[in-house]
């Protein structure tokens, strides 16, 4: 009589080899494409500069456009520029997890919710880097349901908005996710950062039942707590915390030429 090929230590060793062998495909898979992931991811995000800037359009080269964009990393602290890490890599995000490259962050309205900021941020110039047409910087802060990431360009003045967009939020589709309707984004074309000339607390808000000022845009039908956090967000990131400092070089007519060495950056003591 033949013997059963079903015992459950055949079965187990089999399933176990299944596994071994999907695991090895698995792996192999994701290192082999992990370029290719990360060459879209940089593509996605020079896309949305683009974007913001109004020079992108659909079957555009994005990276022969992109070469007309400079980035420059500024210290938030005192708006200057620095050389101290490449503008081409540096990852703000990564740098706002590291202690030694970030602040802590209290009050969760007046940081957008942010628990850490970092200390220096990457801006992108549209332009001649040194009287640029466009300023444009990175923005982020919590909304409704999670973290709202995208960017704002402002004009040369340092003061008016030439357009804003999010390229990642877990905003509610239909009511908050709007922040992705190109109609509503179009309001924040020649709004006003700031409403007092040498202010760095900026102005700009999102007001419910119809913007009536410079530094006014229509909230969001139905997402108020959206609104807020988008509210929050850009004030906190174009207030003295974030690039107040830096813009307000622009909006005063001394431009923020001024490189600082990494031996002056590394003696910034770490802000509360």
């Amino acid at each position: 009589m033949a013997k059963s090929n079903d015992s459950i230590k055949k079965i187990l060793t089999v399933a176990f080899a299944l596994c071994i062998v999907c695991s090895i495909i698995v792996s192999t898979a994701a290192v082999a494409l992990r370029s290719k992931q990360q060459q879209n991811m940089e593509l996605d995000r020079k896309s949305n500069i683009l974007a913001v800037a109004g020079l992108y359009e659909e079957g555009v080269n994005v990276e022969e456009v992109f070469r007309s964009i400079t980035p420059r990393v500024v210290n938030l602290q005192t708006g200057e520029y620095s050389d101290q890490f490449d503008p081409q890599t540096y990852n703000s995000f990564e740098a706002a997890k590291d202690p030694a490259q970030s602040i802590t962050l209290s009050g969760e309205k007046e940081n957008a919710g942010l628990s850490r900021q970092e200390k220096f941020s990457t801006v992108y110039l549209v332009g001649d880097p040194e009287s640029p047409d466009q300023i444009i910087l990175p923005i982020r802060g919590q909304g409704l349901w999670g973290l709202m990431r995208g960017y704002l360009s402002v004009q040369g003045d340092g003061n008016t908005i030439e357009g804003i967009t999010f390229y990642s939020h877990s905003e509610t589709p239909g009511l908050g996710g709007e922040v992705d309707n190109p109609n509503w984004k179009s309001q924040w074309d020649g709004k006003e950062v700031y409403a007092e000339p040498g202010s760095l607390e900026a102005a700009i808000s999102l007001v419910k039942g119809g913007a009536s000022s410079e530094t006014e845009v229509d909230a969001l039908s139905g997402a108020t707590l959206t609104s807020n956090g988008v509210t929050n967000l850009v004030r906190f990131w174009l207030g003295p915390q974030g690039f107040g400092e830096y813009l307000a070089r622009f909006r005063s007519g001394v431009e923020s030429n001024e490189v600082q060495s990494a031996s002056t950056d590394s003696n910034q003591t770490e802000g509360a």
